[in-house]
């Protein structure tokens, strides 16, 4: 069966996207590539508990073993050195990938407080989306009592399209809500 959204953009969104851009060539509409969840975790350098939670929360939400990242340079007024664990990143693909934007459209988004949908203009220029959540426990996944620290993580979503006007129409297609 596989995936709700993927079966949705075989059959619906292809056509709609060829008919709004009247592509030639069916291999030329733009289709998912992979999303990165991303959790920096400053406060990892004075407290290593929070990097464990923070991968294991991560684990939670995407449903596969996040990669811990570490600081690129030392920064002494941060107390931070080259090489420190200072986050976790998690890339899906495949099936992975449209359960987890299903999840994110249709159950995460919904819960945020005060939402009005997201922001048009958080498209990289190359069709490449990217959004910041301010809580974790917007995943029903995430069990709101065993949060020691509620933190963040940034979603990007990683699209073939070329320009950000494609990319738009595509995730509309798939749901995302923006803003009017």
């Amino acid at each position: 069966m596989g995936p709700r959204l993927k079966k949705r953009y075989r059959e619906e969104i292809i056509d709609y996207m060829v008919k709004e851009f009247e592509y030639k060539n069916i291999m030329q509409v733009p289709r998912l590539e992979k999303i990165v969840l991303n959790m920096g975790l400053g406060e990892a350098i004075v407290n290593k508990k929070l990097l464990e939670a923070g991968v294991k929360e991560l684990a939670l939400i995407s449903g596969q073993k996040p990669v811990k990242t570490k600081a690129k340079q030392s920064i002494a007024a941060f107390k931070l050195r080259q090489g420190m664990e200072i986050g976790c990143s998690v890339t899906l693909r495949g099936d992975i990938m449209y359960e987890f934007l299903d999840r994110f459209i249709n159950v995460a988004l919904p819960r945020v407080r005060d939402f009005r949908g997201v922001s048009k203009d958080s498209f990289d220029g190359r069709g490449n989306f990217a959004v910041g959540i301010k809580e974790q426990i917007i995943f029903p996944e995430i069990d709101y009592d065993k949060v020691e620290k509620i933190h963040g993580m940034d979603v990007v979503v990683c699209t073939t399209a070329k320009r950000d006007e494609e990319a738009l129409v595509l995730l509309t297609a798939f749901g995302i809500p923006y803003r009017k």
